[in-house]
């Protein structure tokens, strides 16, 4: 944006939206292989979610009664919300312990965690049978508010306004708008405060919620410590798809980043593939002690035995070592490698809590329907587009402009 058209955003409410439209238009080439393939499966995503709303669940998915929750939950909202850990662990690292090597990465981090629980609360309403009941677990009704779906829909929502009020100032710096960013500038450590503690409870209380299904999910997966698992895990996982993706920002968008933070890049991956290694450690451990004290060696010799060592040693223990040795050895193709395999990892477990270890022992299991599985694309793809849309017009990895600087 340049000056002339600052000036006229802080005077004339009337430029702004005429901005705003103007910012809808698209900026670069819109056949390409990306757009080629999600274009069509949003569309398809998008008929058979108009569907799915006409004639009820039933009509594309396999859920029922028995098993009322299925991928929309298990992946979209429980994998999901883990891999948006990413924001809350960045925020304190930079706002909190003052790690300022990590602060150009900040915004982008936000603002995908922004977006997938924005998403991921879409999924909810496609999961409910009558989504207008949503509002019942925010007020109590029906489950009262000593109810862990009480618990965790107010963490959803007010963590989704404090992420908000975070990614506020590059929003305020697209639009020129001077005063309002200096006022959301100033509440933006009070917003990484409570939203870190929101996520932190968030992460757990989805652990939470499987607390109640003790007869249902395979023992090899359930414990009463799933909680501090799933909260201990959503660190790797978060730092695992900010390296992810921001290996594919630094290429795509490469144009938009400073010099300066196209050299810093290495040490951010490095320093991040250290804390993966670390926590992922931590999880291990815990998980070992957990299975020891549990005394379920006799279930490793059976065929969910097998996937569960398959887990642990695959996707937990490989990539830990992975993460070790690429921070000891500089190795940044190691790193990205590692993030993968613990991305993978990350949707195997949550897989295995929700989905597959969910009643295992059922005659009759839950499969997810290729139509759960487009709108779960669809979904996805959504999130991409708008936030390759965001990156492309606000200052989130490129500098912000010289007057915002004033007001930090």
């Amino acid at each position: 944006m340049n000056k002339d058209n600052q000036t006229a955003l802080d005077h004339d409410g009337n430029s702004i939206w005429k901005f705003v439209i103007s910012e809808f238009k698209p900026k670069n080439k819109f056949f390409t292989p990306f757009n080629i393939i999600s274009a069509p499966i949003m569309l398809l995503g998008l008929a058979l979610i108009v569907i799915r709303f006409w004639k009820g669940l039933g009509s594309i998915t396999n859920l029922t009664q028995d098993t009322p929750w299925g991928l929309w939950i298990g992946f979209d909202v429980v994998t999901g919300v883990a891999f948006a850990g990413g924001a809350y662990v960045l925020t304190f690292m930079v706002y909190i312990l003052n790690m300022q090597k990590y602060h150009s990465i900040v915004r982008v981090t936000v603002l995908n965690g922004f977006l997938a629980y924005v998403f991921y609360a879409g999924a909810l309403l496609l999961d409910l049978g009558r989504p207008w009941h949503v509002i019942n677990p925010i007020i109590g009704n029906s489950f009262g508010v000593s109810s862990v779906l009480f618990l965790v829909a107010w963490h959803f929502l007010l963590y989704m306004i404090a992420q908000l009020i975070e990614f506020s100032p590059a929003i305020a710096e697209w639009l020129g708008a001077r005063r309002a960013h200096k006022i959301l500038s100033g509440m933006t450590l009070a917003a990484v405060i409570f939203g870190i503690t929101l996520s932190m409870l968030h992460q757990s209380g989805l652990g939470a919620l499987y607390l109640m299904a003790a007869d249902k999910i395979h023992p090899l997966w359930y414990n009463e410590f799933i909680p501090i698992m799933f909260f201990v895990s959503s660190i790797f996982a978060g730092l695992s798809m900010v390296i992810f993706e921001g290996s594919i920002s630094h290429k795509v968008f490469f144009s938009q980043i400073s010099e300066k933070n196209h050299h810093a890049q290495k040490g951010i991956i490095l320093g991040l593939s250290k804390i993966c290694a670390g926590t992922m450690f931590a999880y291990f451990f815990l998980k070992l002690l957990v299975f020891i004290h549990g005394q379920r060696w006799d279930l490793l010799n059976t065929g969910m035995g097998y996937w569960f060592l398959l887990e642990m040693i695959g996707f937990v223990l490989f990539p830990m070592m992975l993460f070790f040795f690429s921070y000891r050895n500089k190795n940044i193709t190691m790193v990205k490698i590692a993030a993968i395999i613990t991305i993978l990892g990350v949707v195997l477990n949550r897989l295995n809590v929700t989905v597959i270890g969910f009643k295992w022992d059922m005659a009759i299991r839950y499969v997810p329907t290729w139509m759960e599985i487009i709108v779960t694309l669809a979904v996805i793809f959504t999130e991409i587009w708008i936030f390759r849309w965001v990156i492309n017009r606000m200052p989130v990895l490129r500098d912000s402009p010289s007057w915002a600087n004033e007001h930090k």
